[in-house]
């Protein structure tokens, strides 16, 4: 059983991931900002707590991510304005990294998405380019970390049913978020895949052997 701390809990990769986590006995915590969201978390096996990640100080994160064994940030500003996506995908993001390592946790999985490496390749002047910013570095920060880390880069999400195949080869296209759920549980089970980044589309590979 691994303690695990979703962070951005009521996202719809997250309440999936809670979901599976939850029914293979790993014991779950969902952050959430809202506290009506919490019902939610809780209908997937998972204890919700009502964290804003955008307000909480370094000594706050580290404290609430004490005693946990692993760390997935699934958390977004969800669009807006730049202020709010540098303030949560990045800033946040970066926060979290920095707290995981001053607590101690063994792994961290870093939800982003598929994109041009190393630069993301998104002009100064579309309206993705904060975003696009700050997920690069919020990315490079777990990756410069000493966190055992999966940066985990899914293309365009989809309602989709789930297949359990994915695909790590081709150009960006679209994959279900119960595909992504699915990876995100296989990482957090499978320690040898560790300080590399996943990036993947819907396909016609088993998760298991398309990640190893």
């Amino acid at each position: 059983m691994a303690r695990v701390t979703i962070i951005g809990g009521h996202g719809k990769v997250a309440l999936r991931l809670a979901r599976l986590l939850a029914q293979r006995g790993d014991e779950v915590t969902s952050w959430v900002r809202n506290p009506d969201h919490a019902g939610d978390v809780e209908a997937t096996g998972a204890r919700a707590r009502v964290a804003d990640v955008e307000s909480m100080s370094l000594d706050e994160m580290t404290s609430a991510l004490a005693d946990v064994d692993a760390v997935v940030w699934s958390a977004g500003a969800g669009g807006g304005s730049p202020e709010r996506t540098y303030a949560v995908d990045r800033d946040a993001a970066v926060r979290s990294v920095d707290a995981a390592e001053a607590a101690g946790v063994d792994r961290y999985v870093m939800v982003s998405y598929h994109y041009r490496k190393p630069d993301h390749g998104v002009p100064p002047d579309s309206s993705f380019f904060p975003y696009a910013e700050a997920k690069k570095a919020a990315d490079d920060a777990v990756r410069g970390s000493d966190l055992d880390w999966v940066v985990l880069g899914p293309s365009s999400l989809t309602d989709d049913p789930g297949t359990g195949r994915i695909d790590t080869t081709g150009e960006a296209s679209s994959v279900s978020r119960d595909d992504v759920a699915a990876v995100a549980a296989h990482v957090l089970a499978t320690p040898s895949v560790s300080r590399v980044t996943i990036d993947f589309n819907g396909g016609d590979v088993p998760v298991e052997d398309a990640i190893g």
